[in-house]
């Protein structure tokens, strides 16, 4: 998703949202992110304005395809970011500060390179000895946003949504298990400020 994305070129607009926008914000970011409102007033206080980045980004040039991605900014820092109309996902900068944020999975040394190139992972990176799944009394359902850890490492390394449940996954053991949105090293990652 933000493969070549250079704020220089690919920003259209940047606005303050009403009031009523960012309050229906911060109740779709609690419901998605499954936090407590004490927990997202530690995060995004309710006194601080947030900023709508627009980021419009032509996909194919000969069919006029177009990808537009909205970055949530707080004093010029980004929090969060949607795909079209998709969730609201929270930039790794935020979660390394907040890791409660979201369910965490893992993947095997196997893994990271394949993660850091910009490719979904695989249930059989997950569920590999270096991988890990919550136990089945904790599953984390299908289209559910979820940190990704990696072996070895302390922070989370990228942020995705489960295509299976956590169970699915180890009963399937193919196919794509979490759809990646950003990870370590992306061009969202490079920029500290927008």
């Amino acid at each position: 998703m933000f493969k070549k994305f250079s704020p220089s070129t690919d920003i259209a607009s940047q606005t303050p949202p009403k009031s009523s926008v960012q309050r229906s914000i911060r109740a779709a970011v609690l419901a998605q992110w499954q936090l407590q409102p004490e927990a997202l007033e530690q995060i995004w206080p309710k006194k601080e304005s947030l900023t709508h980045v627009k980021v419009v980004r032509v996909i194919h040039r000969s069919s006029y395809s177009r990808e537009h991605i909205s970055i949530y900014t707080v004093n010029s820092e980004p929090f969060f970011f949607q795909h079209f109309d998709g969730p609201f996902y929270p930039t790794l900068r935020l979660l390394h500060k907040y890791p409660f944020l979201l369910p965490k999975v893992g993947i095997d040394r196997g893994a990271i390179r394949f993660l850091l190139a910009g490719a979904h992972m695989m249930c059989p990176g997950l569920t590999s000895a270096g991988g890990y799944l919550p136990p089945a009394e904790h599953q984390v359902p299908a289209n559910t946003l979820v940190a990704i850890h990696a072996e070895g490492k302390e922070h989370a390394v990228a942020v995705g949504i489960t295509k299976l449940s956590t169970e699915e996954m180890r009963k399937v053991n193919k196919g794509t298990g979490v759809e990646i949105a950003t990870h370590l090293g992306d061009d969202l990652w490079a920029i500290q400020v927008l």
